[in-house]
């Protein structure tokens, strides 16, 4: 598929999405999520929302900070975490509290992934109690993809990256370190990751989209781990692009 005929409409196709601007797809994901929040408040009093940290998932959160939800009803935790604390410049806890747990939205609980230990490894065990108290399905879970063709903190090279796509204990979480990435990760494993009523990939840019025809080629997952996201049949994906 070439990548012109990617994203060659604006119209839902294949669980495709594409937008005119970075500013249309958050509008129009914003109100989407809220919706299905909503729902689930509806059905069972409560909802999850599973997020990723990144520049356009914040221009998102600070959409949905001040949407009319009952945010004290929502639980917010994340798909992986750099293993620093929350008042880190480069923590993800960091950017969903000043993003999304803001005005009307700070009402929701968040749990972090940091616990506090020295290493993820040592904050393995807690950090697994943690996510595997949450109910689940979760309600949405929302994922990003680098241009190196990682998600979550599945990172091409990582040590125990097979460990966080297919745990043989069952956890919630691994431990991830990997070539070239300044610190440690903890991350929510793929079947964790899958537990979700909505699976979402958001990219953007021309990059992205390169990238993501890249991995819809043949070839190994471990050289590009979204793949393990793209060929699963768990959950149906939905991918929202902009330029």
């Amino acid at each position: 598929m070439s990548v012109d005929g990617f994203f060659d409409s604006d119209a839902p196709r294949d669980g495709r999405r594409s937008f005119a601007s970075t500013e249309a797809l958050v509008e129009a994901l914003a109100g989407s999520l809220a919706a299905r929040l909503r729902g689930a408040i509806a059905a069972r009093g409560s909802a999850t929302l599973v997020v990723s940290g990144g520049r356009t998932p914040e221009a998102l959160f600070r959409q949905m900070a001040d949407l009319p939800l009952d945010w004290a009803a929502v639980t917010v935790t994340l798909a992986d975490e750099r293993w620093v604390p929350p008042d880190d410049p480069d923590s993800n806890e960091a950017l969903v509290r000043r993003s999304l747990l803001a005005g009307p939205a700070a009402a929701a609980r968040f749990v972090g992934l940091y616990t506090g230990a020295d290493t993820p490894e040592a904050g393995q065990d807690a950090c697994d109690a943690r996510i595997r108290a949450l109910p689940r399905p979760f309600d949405v879970v929302l994922l990003g993809m680098g241009e190196d063709g990682h998600t979550a903190s599945f990172f091409p090279g990582a040590a125990n990256l097979a460990a966080a796509l297919s745990p043989a204990d069952g956890r919630t979480v691994q431990a991830i370190r990997a070539p070239g990435i300044r610190q440690p990760r903890m991350t929510l494993t793929l079947p964790t990751l899958l537990d979700t009523q909505r699976l979402l990939l958001l990219i953007t840019g021309d990059a992205k989209r390169r990238t993501l025809e890249q991995a819809e080629a043949d070839g190994p997952v471990e050289a590009m781990p979204v793949r393990s996201v793209l060929r699963q049949d768990r959950v149906p994906l939905e991918i929202f692009w902009a330029p």
